[in-house]
């Protein structure tokens, strides 16, 4: 299975960071994907980053680079995870809205599957953190019309980690444990849908590096 890490945006992109312009989430995104891949790796598993430049790579650009791999490995031996940070405003000021959510393109494919286990790891990673949901089609996932989930063949997941407009949220984003649970979270989930019965996965990684 190739596993591609998309990290959302670029440092061209406008906006998207906080309203005092400390946090920046192409950067933020960039550091978590990196982890995300560097891990799978570690664990024995085909990881790489969809998107190498630092600056934005248009939508079209990277749904292009997925759909390669599809037509070289297949669809169902590809998957992806686009990962972000969302936001309640403009930022132009700070808002409370918190929570961690998983989106994917409309209708019941293999996508809502990879959802559902990040979502699993989610709970186990998050506690005591809001976990957005919409379980109006019968799964926790919201639907969505983003290009990288709705024109990519293989199994896609936009997960937005916390929002870069509410102060407690990127206490916790920006901090060694809030960044651990967000790469350990994904890291078991996507591991999940590959190989339910694995033996192995991000907190035996992380105890073997101690």
């Amino acid at each position: 299975m190739k596993i591609l890490i998309d990290n959302g945006h670029g440092v061209n992109t406008p906006g998207k960071r906080s309203p005092d312009g400390r946090f920046r989430e192409y950067a933020w995104a960039r550091e978590i994907a990196r982890a995300i891949v560097a891990d799978c790796k570690d664990l024995g598993y085909d990881a790489e980053l969809l998107v190498q430049e630092e600056y934005d790579v248009c939508l079209s650009a990277r749904c292009y680079r997925a759909n390669c791999w599809c037509d070289r490995l297949g669809k169902r031996n590809v998957l992806l995870v686009s990962i972000h940070v969302n936001a309640a405003g403009k930022g132009d000021r700070w808002y409370n809205a918190t929570g961690w959510s998983a989106y994917t393109c409309k209708g019941q494919t293999r996508s809502d599957k990879l959802a559902d286990c990040l979502y699993k790891q989610a709970g186990l990673w998050l506690p005591g953190h809001r976990l957005r949901m919409d379980y109006s089609d019968g799964d926790p996932d919201i639907e969505s019309d983003f290009a990288i989930l709705k024109k990519t063949a293989c199994p896609a997941v936009l997960t937005e980690n916390g929002f870069q407009d509410c102060e407690e949220s990127l206490q916790f984003l920006e901090s060694k444990e809030g960044k651990e649970a967000i790469i350990g979270l994904h890291v078991d989930g996507i591991l999940d849908f590959i190989n339910p019965n694995r033996e192995y996965g991000y907190k035996d990684l992380t105890k073997r590096r101690r």
